[in-house]
């Protein structure tokens, strides 16, 4: 029996998003791989279907969609071999900040645009001398009656150029305690004293727009803050669960994907004679890769079910981030070595996979860090 439980309607939802990415989407991917960043028509019309922040309730224009139609999204975009539409980043990990945290006020203003895609949002947390480690971050937000002054600099933010409205990660310097020092502010561009710097040239996931941030005496409301004052460090270590979780629903199926295009590619090359699939080596490693894949697999399903009845799965999700990126990675290097010299040529999509997939061991935390939580909670 299947692990994951799907409905005749998510089979529906699957079926009907694949074809909206099948038309509006994968034709577009080359050239939006070439001019380094998707369109904005491309969200208004996922908003217009309905596929951004399903899960938000109907008051904020939201479907009151289970988790499960955010894992299915996240499975369908992979198909479009690119990664440059980052809506799960949206739906699934920003927003979220702002529908759990935010004042009546502030969802009522900014949540239906999210929905509509009238609205891209980004968080800005990682900082050039504080990636990982949130606790030393710099940037600050002081208060000024019912103002907060804000200043410092973020990078490697998706979404940098294309956001609307930045979820930001800033400290109280006139608080000793790290943590307690760190708040969470909605900005939205266009603020006076916030600027968008350069984009920047990656290896990989070059239609997806990272930028670096700056704040220059941002003066924003203090009612824009998120939650309780105090309590930002508390909120990210509360999302960032289903933020890592994500990292693995990208990762595994891009791995399925990417052993499901070698295969077709071995069967159609001519080697001496044969197929290169007939060789008992190519057999071999295809075989060890479909079997590591399916291990990937049947952690993950497990981890979605878990994280949907509410369950506390931090070092689960830890172990599966590292994991299933390493193990996508180790697919991917496979994969193109199966390709050939083929593999190393921009016209097959195998090689794009193999520059994309790597990023996965440094987000949301690096792999490093998963260990170190996962040993942590092991008593080492």
């Amino acid at each position: 029996m299947d692990i994951i439980q799907y409905t005749e309607e998510h089979r529906i939802f699957r079926q009907a998003l694949r074809k909206f990415f099948e038309k509006e989407v994968t034709p577009y991917v080359d050239e939006w791989e070439e001019a380094g960043i998707v369109p904005r028509s491309i969200w208004k019309k996922m908003g217009e279907q309905g596929f951004l922040c399903m899960w938000l309730p109907e008051e904020y224009g939201g479907l009151g969609a289970d988790f499960l139609y955010s894992v299915i999204l996240c499975e369908e975009l992979t198909r479009t071999r690119h990664s440059g539409l980052a809506v799960p980043l949206h739906s699934d990990v920003v927003v979220p900040y702002i529908a759990s945290f935010g004042s009546e006020e502030l969802k009522q203003k900014y949540l239906p645009g999210c929905v509509s895609g009238d609205l891209i949002t980004a968080i800005g947390m990682t900082e050039p001398n504080a990636g990982s480690d949130l606790a030393s971050m710099r940037t600050t937000a002081v208060e000024d009656g019912d103002d907060v002054v804000i200043n410092g600099q973020k990078t490697f933010i998706s979404n940098g150029i294309l956001c609307d409205l930045l979820v930001l990660a800033a400290r109280d310097p006139s608080v000793p305690e790290q943590h307690r020092a760190i708040d969470l502010y909605v900005v939205e561009a266009g603020t006076p004293g916030f600027d968008k710097g350069r984009k920047l040239k990656k290896i990989g996931w070059h239609s997806q727009d990272t930028a670096e941030l700056f704040f220059n005496d941002c003066r924003i409301p203090k009612a824009n803050r998120l939650g309780q004052k105090g309590s930002g460090f508390l909120m990210l270590m509360d999302k960032l669960q289903q933020e890592r979780l994500l990292v693995a629903i990208g990762a595994v199926p891009a791995a399925e994907l990417m052993l499901e295009m070698t295969i077709k590619y071995c069967k159609e090359r001519i080697a001496f004679g044969r197929p290169i699939s007939k060789f008992q080596n190519t057999q071999f490693k295809l075989v060890e890769m479909a079997t590591e894949i399916k291990l990937g697999r049947t952690f993950l399903d497990k981890l979605v079910v878990d994280h949907m009845e509410g369950k506390n799965i931090v070092v689960e999700v830890s172990m599966a981030k590292y994991w299933t990126s390493e193990m996508a990675t180790r697919v991917a290097d496979q994969c193109l070595q199966l390709h050939g010299g083929y593999g190393y040529c921009e016209e097959y999509p195998i090689a794009r996979a193999w520059r994309d997939v790597r990023v996965m061991q440094i987000f949301a935390g690096t792999n490093e860090i998963m260990k170190g939580i996962a040993a942590k909670f092991m008593g080492l």
